[in-house]
Parts: C-alpha cells; structure tokens; sequence
C-alpha cells in the first residue's frame, strides 16, 4: 500500500508554505519510512527554491516515488512534479512551465543582478526538465520562454510524463489485438499472427501497461509492414499495391494502406503485361509476346515497304495504346512525387528561425494564467517586479 502526499493550494498556502513546503515534504517522507509514495499536485505554483529543495528530496527518497498530476501543475508546481521516479498525468489536468520571476527594487546596479541571478535559476529548472524529459537545451529554453501550456498528451509526446491517467473501461489485450487484426489487409492478419501468439492466455490478463506496450508493438509492427511489404506497379488505370509478385492468386489494393481491393478489371502494366483482376484477386497474369514488344516494333523502319502494307490487328493496335498509357501513368507519378518534394523541401527553406521556434510553442493560453484565485493572499506574484519603474529597468538591463 502506498503512502499518499497531498499538495493541493489553499486559501493561503501555494508551494513554499504551510502544508506545500519542503519541510512539509521532508516530514511525510520520515514517516512513510521507505514504502512506496505517492506524491498528489494541484498547484498553481509558488517559490522555485522550495520545489527544487521537494524535487531534491523525492529523488533521494530510497522508495519508489509516482507523481500524479491532478488538476494542475504550473510554474513551481511542475518542477515537484518532475521529481518522481514515474510522473503520471490526469487526462484532464494541464502542466505549465515559465521564466522565473522576482519581487524588486532599487539601484540599475542591483536590478543587473537580479536579472544575472534569473538567468541562473532558469539554468537550473530548464536542466531538470531537461533531464526528466531528454530534450535538448535549446528546445527546453524555448518552452520555458514561451510559457508554455501543456495537456496531457502533449506532455506525454515531449517527455515531461510517463502515463496519462485514464478513467475509461478497461479492455483486454485480446480484444485490442483482434481489433488491429480484423481490419488489417488479409497479408497483414497472416505476419501478425505468426509473430503473436494470440491464443496464449497471458494475453487476456486485464493488465494496463501490458496493453500499452502490446498496442505500442502493434503500431510498430504495422508501419513496418506498411513500409516494407506494400510494393507498387503502374497500370494504365493507376497504380495497384501488393504485397507479393504480381501472380496468379495475389491480392492488389487501390490504396497504399492495403484496405480497398482493386476494381475487377484488365490492367496494362508499363512493360506490356496484362493483368485480369477479379475481386481483388490477380486472376491471370498474359506476358509480353515479343514480336509485339516496343523494341521489335521500332525495328520495323528497317523492313521492306511490303512489309507495311500488311494490316495490324485492332487489339495488338489497342495493347499497344494501353501500354504507352501505363507508360505515361508511371512518369507522371514520378513527376507529382519529385514536384511534392521540391514543394516541402521549398517551404521548410523559408521558414525564419523564429517560425520553427514558434512551431512548438503552445497556443493555449488560459484567462488568469498568471495565478489563481486560490494565491490572492500573496501580495505580487513571486518573481515579478512591483513597480513600472522596476519593470522598465529590468527591461534596460536584459536589453543591454
């Protein structure tokens, strides 16, 4: 059984005080005595030192320490919530990370050093976002900068969490395998089930991380298929997925995914070969004769005039049409995928370095961001400066 801290805000309390304070902290780690913790955030944030010295001490704590982000972890809050040894996210909460701000006054000298002293503890809370989330320095810097506001999938996709708490009804990984394999192309149902074993009875076992690895090799499994066994032949009436040779009995697909069979029909490839295909299904495969091929056709300049006189059949005439079709099929695919790429590869060149910063910056942004309602006790928020006065020369001496 694990030993449960709550770090909700009060009326009067926020992180750095009364029952959200690292010596709150360091006495509830005493008397769970080295069992299992779990630590419960709902904070709007508060002094940065005081998280980092509750950071500090859920790391050193010899048991296992989980985070539970309930509602809200913002500012300060988020640095505690970093501490666990597994940080786990409410569906519905959100996680927000910003500058460090301070409450000050006085001579540009003085003012100089506050700012100096800013920079030294952003230094300090971008490297244990840095550490818990394995981004680099400039990415993290740009969040912080940006004030970011994160839900929990975005948290989840950029490293700060390890799960996202979910309340919906549990499903077995049974019927999650069956649900990937009922709707895969019959070629993929056949690798699937050779790879899983989905009769075995561990299967069933109603196990949540299970699952999610299982649904994460699945994923990966799948896109390896995708990749790997879809091939492509141009036709005179576009191009067929496959997984196999084109042969007798293969199934061909009109879509890269492999989910919609081909349209029962005679194909032309590029190279003359015809296709009959029937429900999905390659029917017959009719080679090229070769006296009928491009290349002995182009031999016919050198004949004798006679030899023209003779009249060529309507469907050698019709073959040949479907043929050159095929041909220009397969040079205009490669014409739209080279134009594709030249287009992106234009378009990520224009890009200024502040668009690709901006690319990750969060566009939520909350009424009343800066604090909650619960923190009006305090009478500025922590790290900000308290006067214009204060505020323009903050913003001479960062400009210098």
């Amino acid at each position: 059984m694990s030993y449960k801290i709550y770090l909700y805000d009060t009326e009067t309390d926020c992180i750095g005080s009364g029952n959200l304070s690292s010596v709150y902290m360091q006495t509830q780690l005493a008397v769970a005595a080295g069992d299992d913790v779990e630590v419960h955030i709902s904070s709007v944030g508060g002094s940065a030192f005081d998280a980092i010295a509750i950071y500090d001490l859920l790391k050193k704590y010899p048991g296992k320490v989980t985070t539970y982000i309930d509602a809200l972890a913002a500012s300060a809050a988020s640095v505690v919530a970093m501490g666990g040894h597994e940080v786990v996210m409410s569906k519905y909460a959100l996680l927000m990370i910003h500058k460090p701000m301070v409450g000050t006054g006085g001579n540009a000298d003085e003012l100089l050093k506050d700012v100096q002293m800013l920079n030294v503890v952003q230094e300090r809370l971008a490297q244990i976002y840095m550490d818990k989330s394995g981004l680099d320095g400039v990415t993290v810097n740009s969040l912080i900068n940006s004030v970011t506001w994160m839900t929990a999938d975005q948290a989840l996709d950029l490293g700060f969490i390890d799960q996202i708490e979910d309340y919906s009804t549990k499903i077995t990984n049974s019927a999650l395998i069956k649900n990937y394999t009922s709707t895969a192309p019959a070629v993929y149902q056949r690798c699937i089930n050779k790879i899983l074993n989905i009769n075995n009875n561990s299967m069933n076992i109603e196990n949540k991380e299970l699952i999610e690895k299982t649904t994460s090799v699945l994923d990966k499994i799948m896109n390896f298929f995708k990749k790997v066994v879809n091939k492509q032949t141009i036709t005179d009436k576009g191009t067929l997925h496959h997984a196999g040779q084109i042969e007798e009995g293969a199934e061909v697909y009109q879509d890269e995914d492999m989910t919609t069979p081909a349209i029962s029909d005679t194909y032309t490839c590029a190279d003359g070969k015809q296709l009959d295909i029937k429900q999905g299904k390659i029917h017959s495969v009719t080679p090229v004769d070769p006296e009928k091929a491009p290349e002995a056709e182009d031999e016919d300049e050198d004949l004798p005039e006679s030899k023209f006189k003779s009249a060529k059949k309507t469907n050698d005439v019709q073959n040949r049409m479907q043929q050159l079709k095929a041909r220009l099929h397969a040079q205009n695919a490669l014409l739209t995928e080279a134009r594709t790429a030249l287009e992106e590869a234009n378009n990520c060149l224009q890009k200024t370095r502040t668009e690709v910063k901006n690319e990750i910056k969060s566009t939520f942004i909350p009424e009343s961001s800066k604090r909650s309602n619960k923190a009006h006790s305090e009478p500025a928020p922590f790290f900000a400066p308290q006067t214009e006065i204060a505020k323009n020369a903050v913003k001479k001496a960062i400009a210098s």
